[in-house]
């Protein structure tokens, strides 16, 4: 067996633990590009920490999720500024967006030269600026990840630009942060990272160090996510899920993903639908397909007992892997995430979305190839 792992350089996670932002970004630069998303609600007091720490500050709001040209306003801000530093402080798409934009201030060209799917696909032939990630959500674990999920209206897609140097130097985790996340966010972000969980615990990419990552979020987000909905005030059930993102960007970030990511990407590309609303719609209607195709075409694959493990720490020692896509779906339907016909999504565009979805990157991580024909009923059994 031969595998790697990789992720942030350095990791801090705890309540309280971005009151160390300043600190830190004082030995990566003289000046920062502090990207928020809409509603930078946190950014003030890091904006005072900061030049109390003698770091200057150029603020870069963003609005929803971060496209080319958002990667190339923040850019073009950041050398007008002198910027050498680059703090993401924000929900997922604010964090790819400064991930992006790091990468960008110390690299050539367009962001579409290096981009997969759709641009150039070149590598980076340097080291981004240095990056600093903020959650203030719990789901997408991108302040552990090696890619920037982009959107290109143009091309109707999303895709990532990725490379082992875009991990972030320092990912500040501090579930404080999230405690005034809204219910609506908690959920979709939530199940986002339930399915960053159990999609790399069964790539064909999984290893024995993700596989711990993947058991102790699934553990944590099992017995959390529905609290953290509930009870948002609840600091433990915050912690545990900040905890559960971080780990499944560590996880996806090394074992991959699968079908869920693989449709997410064109439908997120395509219609207003939030992704970790759309992942939780896909997540158990890919677990029975999965399902079906490893006992038809596969029946010896680890996948199989990997989901059944996955059932007994979601549902019970009882539990078997048919199960699993039962509780996804209850749990889907407790948070009150909508189906995918309420984001306009109906059965005419299911060919074009089952083609992009086969080309989509993710789906490499899937552990059985699953046909045409079955991805199309995915979606219909998600719609």
């Amino acid at each position: 067996m031969t595998w790697e792992f990789a992720t942030a350089r350095r990791v801090l996670f705890g309540a309280g633990a971005a009151r160390e932002i300043a600190p830190a970004a004082r030995g990566f630069g003289k000046r920062a590009l502090l990207v928020t998303g809409r509603n930078p609600r946190h950014a003030a007091r890091l904006v005072a920490d900061l030049h109390k720490a003698g770091v200057g500050c150029t603020p870069f709001p963003t609005e929803g999720e971060p496209t080319l040209d958002t990667v190339r306003a923040g850019v073009e801000t950041a050398r007008r500024e002198g910027c050498d530093l680059v703090i993401a402080c924000g929900g997922g798409s604010a964090l790819d967006a400064g991930k992006a934009m790091a990468a960008m201030l110390a690299n050539p060209g367009d962001v579409l030269d290096y981009l997969e799917v759709i641009g150039g696909g070149q590598p980076l032939p340097h080291e981004p600026a240095p990056f600093i990630a903020v959650p203030t959500t719990a789901g997408t674990g991108s302040e552990a990840t090696r890619n920037a999920v982009l959107h290109s209206p143009g091309h109707g897609v999303k895709a990532s630009l990725r490379s082992p140097s875009m991990l972030p130097r320092l990912a500040v985790v501090d579930p404080e942060l999230t405690l005034s996340v809204p219910p609506a966010i908690t959920a979709a972000t939530g199940l986002d990272a339930l399915a960053q969980l159990l999609e790399p615990f069964v790539s064909v990419r999984a290893n024995p160090m993700t596989d711990m990552f993947c058991r102790e979020g699934l553990r944590r987000a099992g017995r959390s996510l529905l609290r953290a909905f509930h009870h948002g005030e609840d600091l433990d059930a915050r912690t545990d899920m900040a905890l559960a993102s971080l780990l499944s960007g560590m996880a996806l970030a090394n074992a991959g993903l699968g079908a869920v990511h693989g449709f997410a990407a064109p439908i997120g590309g395509s219609f207003p639908a939030p992704h970790g609303a759309v992942c939780a719609a896909l997540l158990p209607a890919v677990v029975r397909a999965n399902l079906k195709a490893l006992r038809e075409r596969a029946p010896g694959s680890p996948a199989l007992e990997r989901y059944a493990e996955a059932a007994r720490i979601l549902c019970g020692e009882d539990a078997d892997a048919d199960r699993l896509a039962q509780r996804l779906d209850e749990i889907r339907q407790e948070l009150g995430i909508p189906r995918l016909s309420a984001y306009g999504i109906a059965e005419e565009h299911l060919p074009a979305l089952c083609e992009k979805a086969a080309r989509a990157s993710s789906m490499k991580g899937n552990p059985v190839a699953l046909t045409g024909e079955e991805l199309a009923g995915i979606l219909r059994e998600a719609l």
